[in-house]
């Protein structure tokens, strides 16, 4: 008998370029699973138009119709619940999320930064960087927890500050590597290789380190 394929939910809020690297990674075979759900919190986000046209389902919770974190994180959790997705992945994501919705998807509810954590949470990264002098930038995969951007992290990619760069340049470089990355944390996840524990993750029994595996071409 064979099993049928994991089940992930992407969230979205605008274009959905990483969503758009899920679905080539389901199409290529690289991830072995279904997109069964893309939500976004903004009506006009571009990329629930583009998983539409990949024939997936989508449904729009809008943030504005609640009148707080809790009621709307509460609506998301609603929303999922028919889909009973196995990861939930952020892509994206522009909203603050509450412990209302991380608890019920605690250790299978994956987020992409674009810094190497924990320097620069929040918001303006590859700005912070470049007004720091740092020499290199990157982005990160973790696991979400109530703490922003505070989860373990999973994986890094870095890439050179190069003479020259403004945080557009830089961003430019930077999510070239964020679409490498994600599916592979994600494929480590849906593989039950990658756990989230009370002391960080663990990939194949092995605590990641503070910073994440550091991503080179070859990562499996």
């Amino acid at each position: 008998m064979v099993s049928e394929k994991a089940r992930i939910a992407i969230l979205i809020s605008g274009r959905g370029s990483n969503m758009q690297a899920f679905i080539d990674a389901c199409a290529k075979g690289d991830l072995q699973a279904d997109i069964c759900l893309v939500l976004s919190n903004n009506p006009d986000a571009a990329g629930l138009g583009r998983a539409a046209e990949a024939g997936i389902t989508t449904v729009c919770v809008n943030h504005r119709d609640y009148d707080s974190r809790e009621t709307f994180d509460a609506a998301l959790v609603h929303a999922l619940a028919p889909y009973e997705p196995d990861l939930v992945i952020l892509a994206g994501f522009m909203r603050i999320l509450t412990p209302v919705f991380i608890e019920p998807f605690a250790g299978k509810l994956l987020n992409i930064h674009p810094s190497l954590l924990p320097k620069y949470p929040g918001l303006h990264t590859h700005q912070r960087a470049l007004d720091a002098g740092d020499t290199e930038a990157g982005v990160t995969v973790h696991y979400v927890t109530p703490e922003l951007d505070g989860g373990p992290p999973i994986i890094q990619a870095r890439v050179p500050v190069e003479a020259g760069d403004t945080a557009e340049t830089l961003a430019q470089r930077v999510i070239v590597q964020e679409h490498m990355i994600y599916p592979i944390a994600a494929r480590w996840q849906l593989e039950g290789r990658l756990q989230l524990t009370a002391t960080g993750a663990r990939l194949d029994g092995e605590t990641v380190p503070a910073t994440g595996i550091d991503y080179a071409e070859g990562t499996r």
